[in-house]
This record gives C-alpha cells, sequence and structure tokens, in this order.
C-alpha cells in the first residue's frame, strides 16, 4: 500500500522530494504564501509522514488531523520550537531536525553580520546608491574592530564552535556560556553575567525554548558594554525586541546583526528594527546555500524514508524517540 507524506512545500531544494517521491505519495502545499493551519489540516489526512519547514507550526491539531497513520515529523531545520514535542511524544510520533549540515554555512553567515554591524556596512552602502559620496572625510562610516576583540557565544554546539573556529583568523579572544560545555583550547567558559561584561560582540547560538525565551532582554542588554554588537541567526523569540529597540536608541548599545525575529516571515508590515541605521537586518537566511538548504531537504527525508522502512531515524530531536512510539534516548 502508498504511505502519503505531507510536503509543506511544492518545491525545495536538491532531489529530496523526487526521491521521497519513489516510495511514497508526496501531497503538496501548492500555495504562494505560508500555510494556514486550516490549510495544511485539509490536506493531512492519511498522512504517515509530514515534511515541514522551520516556521510552519505543527501543532496537536495538525497530529490529530493527519489521523492515526501518522509516524513521523521531519523538520528540513536544526530548530524545532515549531513543533509540539509533547503532544508528538503522546502520540508516539517520531520527530526529528537536521543537525551537522548546516552548522558551517550559518557560522559564515554569522561573520557577516558581525562584520556588516561593527563596520556599519549596510549605512556605508546605502549611502553610495544614494549619491551621498561626495566628499571624502575621516569622520564618515566609522566602525568598530573586530580584529582582536572578545566574542562571546551563548551555546556552544555545533554553530557556536564553528564561529569560534573563524574568530581564530581575527584574532579575538572567545568565551561561551553553556551549561554543557567546559572549557577547550578556542573558547573559555564564563557565567552569563560575565560573557555579557566582556564580550564586544555576544553572538546567540542557542533554540528557543520556554528557558531561552528573551532570555536577552532589558536587564541583559544593560549589563553589555555601550560599545557591544548583539548578533543572533538562532531564534527570534530568544531576543525581546523591544527591549532591543530600546536599547540601541538610547545609545546603550553600538549595533546588533539580526537574521531572526519573533515574527516571520514580516511581509509587508515589517519590525521596527529594520529601520534603524544601527541594526544590520536579513531575512532569515543563515543556512542559505545552494548545497547547505539541498542537504537539509535530504536529511529530512532521509529520516522519513527510514520511518517508513521501519528503521530508527538519523537524527531524532535530542531526547526523543528514533522510532514511532519508541522510548527517549
Amino acid at each position: 500500500m502508498t504511505v502519503r507524506v505531507l510536503a509543506t512545500r511544492e518545491e525545495l531544494p536538491g532531489f529530496g522530494l523526487q526521491r521521497l517521491a519513489d516510495d511514497a505519495e508526496v501531497v503538496s502545499w501548492r500555495g504562494t504564501a505560508k500555510p494556514g493551519p486550516d490549510e495544511l489540516a485539509a490536506i493531512v489526512p492519511g498522512s504517515t509522514g509530514i515534511l515541514a519547514l522551520g516556521n510552519d507550526p505543527v501543532d496537536a491539531a495538525l497530529m490529530d488531523a493527519a489521523g492515526p497513520s501518522l509516524r513521523v515529523i521531519a523538520l528540513a531545520s536544526m530548530g524545532f520550537d515549531n513543533v509540539d514535542r509533547a503532544a508528538a511524544a503522546e502520540r508516539g510520533i517520531v520527530v526529528t531536525h537536521t543537525p551537522g549540515v548546516l552548522a558551517e554555512t550559518t557560522a559564515d553567515l554569522t561573520f557577516a553580520l558581525i562584520l556588516a554591524a561593527r563596520r556599519r556596512l549596510g549605512a556605508a552602502a546605502a549611502s553610495l546608491a544614494q549619491g551621498d559620496w561626495d566628499l571624502f572625510r575621516m569622520h564618515d562610516y566609522l566602525g568598530l574592530d573586530i580584529h582582536g576583540a572578545t566574542i562571546g557565544l551563548i551555546g556552544y554546539g555545533q554553530i557556536g564552535r564553528a564561529v569560534a573556529r573563524r574568530a581564530q583568523g581575527f584574532g579575538m579572544r572567545v568565551v561561551h556560556h553553556d551549561p554543557y560545555a567546559a572549557d577547550e583550547p578556542l573558547s573559555i567558559s564564563v557565567g552569563l553575567e560575565t560573557l555579557l561584561a566582556q564580550a564586544d560582540i555576544v553572538s546567540l547560538h542557542v533554540p528557543l525554548t520556554a528557558e531561552t525565551r528573551h532570555l536577552i532582554s532589558h536587564r541583559e542588554l544593560a549589563a553589555m558594554k555601550p560599545t557591544a554588537t548583539l548578533v543572533s541567526t538562532s531564534r527570534g523569540g530568544v531576543v525581546d525586541e523591544e527591549a532591543l529597540l530600546k536599547a540601541i536608541q538610547e545609545g546603550g548599545l553600538h549595533s546588533a546583526g539580526l537574521d531572526v525575529y519573533e515574527r516571520e516571515p514580516m511581509g509587508e508590515e515589517l519590525s521596527p528594527l529594520v529601520a534603524e541605521p544601527y541594526v544590520v537586518t536579513l531575512p532569515h537566511i543563515g543556512s542559505a546555500t545552494d548545497s547547505t538548504r539541498a542537504a537539509m531537504v535530504d536529511l529530512a527525508v532521509d529520516n522519513i524514508l527510514d520511518v517508513l522502512q521501519d528503521r530508527p531515524a538519523r537524527t531524532p530531536l535530542p531526547g526523543t524517540a528514533a522510532v514511532p512510539g519508541g522510548v527517549r534516548a
């Protein structure tokens, strides 16, 4: 009997969807806008698997709409805050994500944000494009140095470590705060307060959970240097955006570089952070290269095929089961 898999997008990078179609009936959302819960619920019934992106909500209602056949939810994403993990566990559904394939690419983008924010590259490029560069002035477009600076990494997993390796090339001092990571040759483990006080650049690399939501808010921003830069390529909810905007506007922080936001995607209703000249904003493109996005889809498809063929999923979420109805690892 042919099994059915729902893909929340009709087109994805690489050839993963084509491989999946060799073993399953793939039903895709075909709209041009982000699908809503009701739209996905209308096409998910009878599905054995769901292939979703990192900002597609997969809640208990969608799982129940799929019915008892649902065995696996595979995210083409390293983050997993869009899935109701408790509901999945109650129903014995495997949930997977895509670690390991996007760390280096996201670390590259992290450094792009650091360079752009500290050196004010966006403002300088805009000035040139607007025809305002009419005289060389020593005080125009002044930024802050990256070489020799201290970078503080909040979260020291795959991406944090990749950023630490890049920081060595800039002669930076690296510290990190992560309860699961001790000192190592590239970075020193410190408390959060110490990191915020010492770092010239604070870079966020933690998943969005109940514990990390608004991890960076008024108190933490006030503890940072007024010459510091905050960079986030993790999840938008880790930063209290109202607090960040206030800190930037009042001179409590030099700059910020953001690839993620509390509300994604934005459409025409932009966050006020987008208009701030000392904030560099990008539309969640941390993993956006051809090879990396294709690898993410491939890994998501591999996880689905493993479960469909009664094998343990390759990359289940930490602490969750690798087989339907299984015991958590």
